[in-house]
């Protein structure tokens, strides 16, 4: 009985000891990342961050800071390269103050250039790589894990826009609070994107059954789940681009005159700009018999004229290249019919913000609104808006009516549909844009940290047991040796 006794009391106290045994999950890793977004007009770095414990492959991302660089687009370096680098210590700076020391090494960090790098690549290439060398010399002089600068393609640009604007509409994945995991929305509302920015417009969506060519459609796995997507990308058709392909079209037609009629500045507003500068971007520099080689400057004066404005801006589009073609929007591009919600970023909000018109009115008020703009004189405009931008104060007729010129003739939006399209710049704190998406598909590559279980012990019990354990042991070995 003593010996059975003396067997037993080990067992006890293991089991005593695995019964006070407590689960403990330790909380996962904070991770963070980099993207600069550096686009035609200007740059901006957005910091993200997530935790490495991620749903189904792809990381739950938040953004942390949204820094603009100061100056202009790298593009605008291309003759002084090292000063394209130099642009962006002031906003990594700023970066490297919110992530912590121990992490800052293990931050990957992107540089992605837009439609002004595309467009500097077709014109000097080896401008292009400089410029991309030296962004790249100074990005490696910090201390993160740079993964490379490149020139992303119009597609890449419109098909991440689109990432980003479903991911912060919480269109593919949804928190549950009582499951306490992420569900994917029974109906998934899935919107399109819209973006418009210097050089460049893209639109990107889900159609209609399978109606694309391999060629048009572009593939994720997003949250265990499949997406194919429609997504197409115009060069030169951003607004900066259009402005100067709409004053050469109006000069060509004046010359030899120097004194130009310009329907979609005000009346009293005036503008001198030289041929040259025609020259400085593969939109515009194709030669034109109409007019002369030289340098010679020519004064656009604004004559307020909203319908001259919208016929003008109508023949940017070459709209005879799609002859009979439904499924199709200018310049020969095929296009599924547009399905579904839209958000409208980047340009279309800025310019449709200073009007008002991002609350969803009627297509009608929409255009009302654009015609007492342009009807508007700069004596006016210029009292009644003091603080906006002067440069930017005469153009706002002529962009929003080439928007209204690219969402109702080119892309086929129509005054049923008006109201699918929401024109808005940010969801939650969090800006709409091309670089979320980009990080968020590029979270799928940094491989995933199961949660860590480990068995946990209270202190006291441990004590106990291995004191229990020890006397236990002594007490049988007395037994053996009487």
């Amino acid at each position: 009985a003593t010996i059975g006794v003396l067997v037993a009391l080990p067992m006890i106290a293991l089991v005593l000891i695995l019964v006070k045994v407590e689960d403990v999950t330790l909380s996962p890793t904070v991770k963070y990342g980099m993207v600069f977004d550096a686009g035609s007009s200007h740059t901006s770095l957005f910091v993200y961050q997530w935790d490495s414990d991620k749903e189904n492959d792809t990381g739950v991302v938040s953004q942390t800071l949204s820094c603009d660089v100061q100056g202009q687009g790298i593009s605008s370096y291309a003759n002084d390269p090292q000063k394209a680098g130099d642009s962006l210590r002031e906003c990594l700076d700023k970066a490297l103050k919110l992530v912590p020391a121990a992490k800052q090494r293990d931050v990957p960090a992107y540089l992605g250039a837009t439609a002004g790098m595309r467009l500097l690549r077709e014109q000097n290439s080896s401008a292009a790589d400089q410029v991309l060398a030296e962004v790249a010399k100074t990005m490696q002089e910090y201390p993160v894990a740079f993964k490379g600068a490149r020139i992303l393609t119009g597609e890449e640009e419109g098909a991440y826009g689109w990432i980003t604007t479903n991911y912060l509409l919480d269109s593919f994945t949804k928190y549950s609070p009582k499951t306490h995991t992420w569900l994917r929305p029974e109906a998934a509302n899935i919107f399109g994107a819209l973006d418009l920015g210097g050089a460049s417009t893209q639109i990107s969506f889900m159609p209609e059954g399978s109606v694309m060519r391999q060629n048009e459609a572009s593939k994720f796995t997003l949250y265990g789940y499949n997406y194919n997507i429609y997504t197409h990308s115009y060069l030169c058709y951003g607004q900066n681009e259009m402005l100067k392909r709409l004053a050469k079209e109006l000069i060509a037609e004046s010359f030899p005159s120097t004194r130009v009629h310009h329907p979609c500045y005000p009346k009293g507003y005036s503008e001198t700009i030289s041929l040259s500068s025609f020259r400085t971007s593969p939109c515009t520099n194709r030669s034109d018999p109409r007019l002369p080689l030289g340098d010679t400057t020519v004064t656009l004066e604004g004559k307020g004229s909203a319908s001259e404005c919208l016929a003008a801006i109508r023949k940017l589009f070459n709209f005879s290249a799609c002859g009979q073609r439904q499924d199709c929007t200018f310049d020969g591009v095929d296009q599924p019919p547009v399905r579904g919600q839209f958000i409208a970023f980047s340009a279309f909000y800025y310019n449709f913000k200073f009007l008002n018109l991002t609350k969803r009115q009627p297509l009608a008020e929409v255009k009302e609104v654009i015609e007492q703009l342009c009807t508007r004189t700069w004596e006016d405009l210029s009292s009644s808006y003091p603080k906006e931008n002067p440069k930017r104060l005469p153009r706002y007729c002529a962009n929003t009516n080439y928007i209204l010129t690219l969402l109702l003739d080119a892309y086929k939006f129509s005054e049923t549909n008006w109201n699918n399209i929401f024109f808005q710049m940010k969801a939650g704190s969090a800006d709409i844009g091309w670089t979320l998406g980009y990080m968020l598909n590029l979270t799928n590559m940094i491989p995933a940290e199961a949660p860590a279980r480990v068995k946990g012990h209270m202190p006291s019990l441990w004590t106990a047991a291995i004191t229990f354990l020890v006397l236990t042991l002594a007490l049988g070995l007395v037994a053996l040796l009487l």
